[in-house]
């Protein structure tokens, strides 16, 4: 599956792919600070290009959700996927790990396990963080920023550092050099999406509400001022890719081409409206607010697609306004027969073609 990056729009097929476990392209570059800049937004330079076919191949793993003792099912899923697919790069995208670790070596041996497929074939690879990753760190003290460290000791690690006085753990603009010359042809943001709401804000409790975390202000901010910046370096917008382990309320809206109503009838609309490809087997778990995140892709125009996890048995992807939003299914193994799935959800990835 491939598109064009020189195109002007965004090739709807290699969307489609990205619901699953695919990706898009790119090697993580932490955003450095500019002098007069506001924190992140100082546009990086290219870590990666595309191979001299114009092409660069990207997987992208969900939910792996496990502890020190990771199914080998998983592992072998995984091994399985890497070596029918080739990638040039993988995302896990949130929840690498479970709340079941009771000390600091279990946790590194339950990360350790997740990307040792990568690590063994020499494959480029970064993480976001999810809701769970740190579960268990009243136990064991690992924060994310203790994991991030630990993550990147590994030779094939390309996750950024944390922007300091950003919300979140290695928020990352990633971008790859054209085949064609030194300058981008492609972008990949990877976004912290958080863990849990707060348990009250302004003396008020979110019973009744979703209690999940959402996307801050800041990194809204942190965004669109990077997608500014980087805009103003190369001379023109970036067509990009985001990961993010919590779905937008976008996605349950686009599902049914509606805010307040829910019905089948909704849907079927927004199957023609918006193209929706895949299954909703559980309810969207967004959080309580709705972060203006997906506004801000509107107002920038460079990010052409949204892909999350999180909720693990659901697969879709539809064209909303613009915006290919997707779902990847978890790969958990463990976690998905506690759902009630089948063990192996049919892996997806994308190839691109530079321009």
């Amino acid at each position: 599956m491939t598109i064009k990056l020189n195109q002007p729009n965004f090739s709807r097929r290699a969307a489609l792919a990205a619901a699953g476990t695919l990706g898009a392209l790119g090697m993580t570059v932490a955003a450095g600070t500019g002098a007069n800049a506001a924190p992140g937004t100082k546009a990086p330079k290219p870590a990666l290009a595309f191979r001299p076919d114009g092409r660069f191949k990207v997987i992208q793993f969900n939910d792996t959700q496990d502890d020190e003792q990771t199914d080998r099912r998983t592992i072998e899923l995984m091994d399985r996927t890497l070596d029918a697919e080739k990638p040039d790069f993988v995302v896990i995208n949130g929840d690498v790990i479970n709340g079941g670790c009771d000390t600091e070596l279990e946790v590194k041996q339950a990360l350790n396990h997740v990307v040792q497929p990568m690590e063994r074939r020499q494959i480029p690879w970064a993480v976001t963080f999810g809701n769970h990753d740190e579960d268990s760190v009243a136990r064991t003290g690992m924060t994310e920023a203790r994991m991030l460290q630990f993550l990147q000791s590994y030779a094939f690690n390309v996750n950024g550092d944390s922007t300091d006085g950003l919300t979140g753990t290695s928020n990352s603009l990633l971008l790859v050099q054209s085949s064609k010359s030194k300058d981008p042809a492609f972008g990949l943001w990877l976004i912290d999406t958080g863990r849990y709401a707060p348990d009250t804000i302004n003396g008020q409790d979110f019973e009744g509400y979703p209690d999940w975390d959402w996307v801050r202000m800041d990194q809204v901010a942190w965004y669109r001022n990077l997608s500014v910046a980087t805009e103003q370096k190369y001379g023109r917008k970036i067509p990009s890719l985001m990961w993010g382990h919590i779905a937008l309320h976008e996605h349950r809206s686009m599902w049914f081409a509606s805010i307040d109503s829910r019905t089948d009838a909704d849907h079927q609309r927004a199957v023609k409206k918006h193209g929706i490809v895949g299954e909703r087997n559980e309810d969207e778990c967004p959080g309580p607010f709705n972060s203006g995140l997906f506004n801000a892709f509107l107002e920038r125009g460079d990010v052409r697609g949204y892909f999350v996890g999180h909720d693990h048995v659901n697969t879709y992807v539809g064209n909303y306004y613009g915006v290919e939003l997707g779902y990847a299914p978890g790969d958990g193994v463990r976690r998905l027969r506690a759902a009630g799935r089948r063990p192996e959800p049919a892996p997806r990835r994308a190839r691109l073609r530079a321009g």
